[in-house]
């Protein structure tokens, strides 16, 4: 006879504020006046009438000088050069690779646009192109920067520095791209022993934090030796924290993960998922970002 679980209502710990003053969102639903001032640029997500700048879209209104845009809150990954991704292979074509990176268009990695195992530099032969399956194959998960952005809005990526490349043994865990938070550096490795990349796109790669980096590796060979279970167990509990968050609607970057990683711990790894233990962390762990920004 399966077991279940009952559970019973709690006190709710009292929620300070959200955000610090003065960092207050300006949100938007469709059809929302943003601005009558006619100084405006229309940008994404905006279209004037009656000479009012209107919200299309939900979201949050971002303004550059004058030009103002929309920045939604669920919509599919839109790539800006230089953005680090996590994608998956889908396709092997003539010197190119496609990848799902979760936009609208499937991304290309071009035969050119990699480094060849051993970081060796040189041009692509004709003996490299046939040899492609063997760097990369259908269903193979990677870590790349985006390098161009091609007219129809697809994304051209590359992978030439040597963190990037094959992702072996972790977990991916999908999100949503708006919240994911934009920092100068996507790779993280947290002092809990695990690593995360947390792609622009939305996925998000939790691995075990190796020994040493293997430079001469090239991006393309894999350690598949089996995971010590204490690691697995953090990775699962990172794995957790991360949904949580998402739960909440919190921003994803790597203090907020360890923050809640570290309210977890006295948790069980299964129990994190519970709503009450869920938004007990979660509380926690803003609160912590609210004392540190504060």
């Amino acid at each position: 006879m399966a077991a279940v679980t009952m559970r019973l209502p709690a006190v709710r710990a009292p929620l300070g504020a959200s955000a610090p003053r003065g960092a207050e969102k300006h949100l938007v639903a469709p059809g929302d006046t943003i601005t009558t001032d006619t100084g405006y640029m229309r940008g994404h997500g905006t279209y004037v009438e009656d000479e009012k700048l209107i919200a299309s879209v939900a979201g949050v209104v971002e303004r550059v000088n004058k030009l103002v845009c929309v920045r939604a809150l669920k919509a599919r990954y839109n790539g800006e050069i230089g953005d680090i991704v996590v994608g998956r292979i889908t396709e092997v074509q003539q010197k190119r690779w496609k990848v799902e990176t979760n936009s609208r268009l499937d991304s290309v990695l071009l035969l050119s646009s990699i480094n060849l195992p051993g970081g060796e530099l040189r041009r692509k032969s004709a003996e490299d192109e046939l040899a492609m399956r063997d760097y990369l194959q259908e269903g193979d998960l990677i870590s790349a920067e985006v390098q161009s952005i091609f007219s129809d809005g697809a994304v051209s990526l590359h992978t030439r520095s040597l963190k990037y490349g094959k992702l072996a043994q972790g977990v991916l865990v999908q999100v949503s791209p708006s919240l994911v938070k934009r920092q100068k550096t996507h790779f993280h490795d947290l002092p809990c022993g695990a690593s995360v990349i947390l792609g622009n796109n939305g996925f998000i790669w939790i691995y075990p934090t190796p020994e040493q980096k293997d430079e001469e590796a090239g991006g393309y060979t894999t350690n598949m030796e089996s995971v010590p279970l204490s690691d697995r167990e953090v990775i699962s509990r990172l794995r957790n924290c991360i949904v949580a968050l998402v739960t909440h609607k919190m921003m994803l970057f790597d203090t907020s993960i360890l923050y809640c990683y570290e309210a977890s711990l006295p948790h069980q790894i299964k129990d994190i998922l519970k709503p009450e233990v869920t938004e007990e962390i979660v509380l926690e762990a803003r609160q912590r970002l609210l004392d540190l920004e504060g």
